[in-house]
């Protein structure tokens, strides 16, 4: 038998290469301008190889009982990863993906073609164009998964943002997004200051080696206005082979202490990682 090759292929925002999992047959990892970018078994959708995909899954787990339908809206899609997962968890969902590059989704789409009827649409838009003409309250869910290389972009950050997700949100509805920081954490303090405009309830799900400072790291951020079942979380996070710690309420006090709202005109991207932080290879 033949083994995978990997691909390579300049898209519309940058350089993609699928590289095959030696390790776990089938599998392939994703990775845009070398940094990892998605994982992904196409026969087996519920695999999340990425601990920050878990905890952006134990999220949307938290948003509604165990395998009800959601209506989900995705900013960013890379190979789809998570809405794979949410289509084989909870039959019946609706699911939009807002992707960027265009070429991107095409690859993705010729490599590993969604089956029929599995109720996942994808568009080649921007993700806050996708947000801010998405139907009021039409969403259960929204997952922010956008990074421009390894940053989020500006204007992914900013307070007119949150209040257009929390307009694309029914209520009760939920906000996960994935983000990148390390202490003293300027810029996960000015999304926990942004979306407190918009939200009522907030959280963090982190490494503790990530919250104490040690290291650059991923960050899942939720937002409701509601409180969610923090004991989901905290077990889910726990449990995982990566266990992280979930913050929320009074414990939020040190991240937000002097941060701000980021108003459109002084947004900025996402720090910039440590160099080898994100990269495969």
């Amino acid at each position: 038998m033949n083994e995978p090759v990997p691909v390579t292929r300049v898209t519309d925002l940058g350089t993609a290469r699928l590289l095959p999992d030696l390790d776990r047959a089938g599998a392939w990892l994703l990775t845009v301008d070398g940094a990892a970018q998605s994982y992904l078994d196409p026969a087996d959708p519920t695999h999340l190889e990425f601990e920050y995909t878990r905890r952006l899954a134990a999220v949307v787990d938290a948003a509604a009982p165990s395998g009800e339908p959601l209506r989900v809206l995705h900013l960013g899609g890379g190979a789809l990863t998570l809405p794979r997962r949410i289509a084989a968890v909870r039959p019946g969902s609706r699911q939009r993906v807002a992707e960027a590059d265009g070429l991107l989704a095409g690859l993705i789409a010729e490599r590993f073609p969604l089956p029929d009827g599995c109720g996942i649409d994808v568009e080649v838009t921007d993700a806050r164009a996708a947000v801010s003409a998405a139907p009021p309250g039409g969403a259960d869910v929204v997952v922010g998964d956008v990074f421009g290389g390894s940053r989020v972009p500006a204007h992914l950050t900013t307070t007119g943002y949150a209040a257009a997700v929390a307009r694309a949100l029914r209520p009760g509805g939920v906000y996960a997004a994935n983000l990148a920081d390390a202490a003293p954490f300027a810029f996960l303090g000015s999304q926990l200051a942004t979306f407190a405009r918009a939200f009522d309830w907030l959280c963090v799900i982190a490494e503790p080696a990530v919250l104490r400072g040690r290291r650059f790291g991923n960050v899942v951020l939720a937002a409701s206005d509601a409180p969610l079942d923090v004991a989901h979380l905290a077990r889910r996070a726990a449990a995982d082979a990566f266990p992280a710690r979930v913050l929320h309420g009074d414990a939020l006090a040190p991240l937000l202490a002097g941060a701000r709202p980021v108003t459109e005109d002084a947004a900025v991207p996402s720090p910039r990682p440590p160099s080898g932080a994100f990269s495969v290879g």
